[in-house]
């Protein structure tokens, strides 16, 4: 398939989710802890920048596809005063400029720091005909780069039918070159409908007080506590302090989404600070920034992306009036799919949720905190992998190497390491050769982290956390749990019936028919096993009954 072909196909499964997702967001009730008691805003920076390159047509196409979200233009100005969108005031982060014209680099000041790259101002709109767009983040799809031409504010406004946000960030170094942002954001707004004006200068927004329309918000935008505002020389920080002043020429503000949930240096969530209610208070609305699916996410979250939306927007105490994303689908869908839900009733339908080793993102595998995590979270179904220890009591291990998920490595029982052609190639320690005891007293378990050499490590805090858990442990937990049933793998169950003489079936058998599951009907019992012949010996056990194999 060629591009054009590919990206029609992207373009058009996009559509088909932006459309499915509107209704869902729309029959929300009023339970939402906004300012206005509506459901926050999504807000489309730079279309869906974070496939597409940001404000490129495709970008806005797919973002204004959903009239729930509203398109962000960052206002650029050329040196004939036509506006264009540009995520970036170097128009060589961005874009094929400096391919066009080599010899076209400047110095200029902005907000008093010198700064080096290729500048709309230089340009005449006529000249950027031909200057296509890029990625602004390279670990992004280059399928996209130089396919795009720029998109000018105006045809933006018209085109694009969906809530428009401009936001000016540079106001003061467009007059350096005697172009007026306020009469071009004015012009604008008279002409078409701009839903909302941002701005991280003081002076610029209070130029249009009084200017634009009603319906027009007008947005202060707050950036790094450190920084300086340009016509008021405080900082963004102080700034925070005095929102009664910001009132007075704003409708909201929009922060960095670490000004609500602050990170540590070591990437985990602090408390929430209180600028949300603050706000409020003050009779602004807040809008948060800098979300995208694929930034780093603070270890609380797991990577997931949607539970960081939902930290905002759905945490019992307060909820922002926006979220401005790269990835608008993902906010939609938890403004309108998993938000405000009745998380005290469990429904154990079909498809059936089954935890992998617990919540192992979370907590080392088949601990007592993975479990308890899992089931907090909501599976279904809590999984086992029996192992078998040297005095033959089944435990639940995600390997039957110790080296895999213990500390035994670094323990004095590291020299037992040892190669079992039967098993793996390569030297381990194996659950079989150390005692129940020597494993819990001795090791302590470690998280597993799949995609550790690309440098995404799980959550490194409770990388050693939790106990171990035996088979009749866990069988114990899951019992008193609401829970549609539980899964036991069994692996390697020939070579440990051969080699070291231990029927891990039966004692399979034994542990759950102890534990009381043979006399019950509220939790089914599945067994998993990549061996046809171990399903075979399970079922002809008796074990059918109560199981599904």
């Amino acid at each position: 398939m060629g591009r054009s072909g590919h990206a029609c196909s992207v373009l058009g499964s996009l559509l088909l989710l932006l459309l499915l997702l509107g209704p869902a967001a729309a029959q929300k009730g009023s339970t939402w802890k906004t300012l206005s008691g509506d459901a926050p805003a999504v807000i489309a920076k730079g279309g869906f920048s974070g496939l597409f390159p940001d404000s490129s047509d495709p970008a806005y196409s797919f973002a204004v596809s959903n009239q729930d979200s509203a398109q962000w233009c960052d206002v650029r100005l050329t040196k004939d005063g036509v506006g264009i969108c540009l995520p970036d005031i170097k128009m060589d982060n961005c874009t094929t400029i400096s391919d066009l014209f080599p010899k076209g680099k400047k110095t200029y000041r902005v907000n008093g720091v010198s700064t080096t790259g290729w500048f709309s101002v230089d340009y005449n709109s006529i000249d950027l005909t031909n200057v296509t767009l890029l990625r602004a983040i390279l670990s992004r799809t280059n399928r996209f780069d130089g396919s795009f031409t720029l998109v000018q504010v105006e045809v933006a406004l018209s085109q694009y039918k969906a809530p428009a946000w401009l936001n000016v960030q540079h106001d003061s170094f467009y007059s350096q070159f005697n172009l007026s942002m306020r009469s071009y954001i004015l012009s604008m707004s008279k002409q078409y409908t701009v839903d909302y004006i941002s701005s991280p200068e003081v002076s610029f927004l209070k130029s249009l007080v009084g200017r634009v329309g009603r319906k027009t918000k007008l947005v202060f935008r707050f950036l790094d506590e450190g920084l300086v505002e340009p016509s008021t020389n405080q900082t963004y920080g102080s700034m925070l302090k005095n929102l009664s002043s910001v009132k007075t020429f704003a409708s909201g503000i929009l922060v960095p989404k670490h000004y609500i949930w602050p990170v540590t240096a070591d990437n985990y969530l602090q408390p929430s600070t209180s600028v949300v209610d603050d706000a409020h208070k003050a009779g602004l609305e807040i809008y948060a920034a800098d979300f995208a699916n694929d930034f780093a996410l603070s270890y609380n979250y797991s990577y997931d992306p949607l539970a960081e939306y939902l930290r905002f927007i759905d945490n019992g105490a307060f909820c922002v009036d926006g979220l401005l994303t790269d990835f608008p689908i993902t906010p939609l869908e938890a403004i309108g799919c998993f938000s405000n839900l009745n998380n005290t009733k469990a429904d154990h339908g079909a498809p059936l949720v089954i935890s992998h080793n617990g919540a192992s993102g979370d907590y080392p595998d088949c601990t007592d905190l993975a479990y308890q995590k899992a089931v907090v979270d909501g599976a279904d179904v809590i999984d086992c992998d029996v192992q078998v220890t040297k005095d033959g009591i089944p435990i639940c291990m995600s390997s039957i190497d110790l080296m895999d998920v213990t500390t035994v490595a670094s323990s004095q029982f590291a020299s037992q390491a040892g190669v079992i052609s039967d098993i793996k190639a390569v030297a381990g320690v194996y659950t079989f050769n150390l005692t129940w005891e020597d494993i819990a007293n001795n090791l302590k378990p470690m998280i597993s982290n799949p995609f550790g050499q690309i440098g995404l490590s799980r959550n490194p805090r409770n990388r050693n956390a939790g106990k171990f858990m035996r088979l009749s442990d866990f069988l114990a937990f899951a019992k008193g749990k609401d829970l549609s049933g539980i899964m036991i793998t069994v692996e390697h169950a020939s070579f440990m019936a051969e080699k070291l003489g231990f029927g891990v079936v039966d004692a399979v058998i034994k542990a759950v028919d102890d534990s009381g599951y043979s006399k019950q009907s509220a939790q089914k019992v599945m067994i998993q096993s990549t061996n046809s012949s171990t399903l075979v010996k399970f079922k002809q056990l008796a074990f059918q009954s109560m199981c599904t194999c």
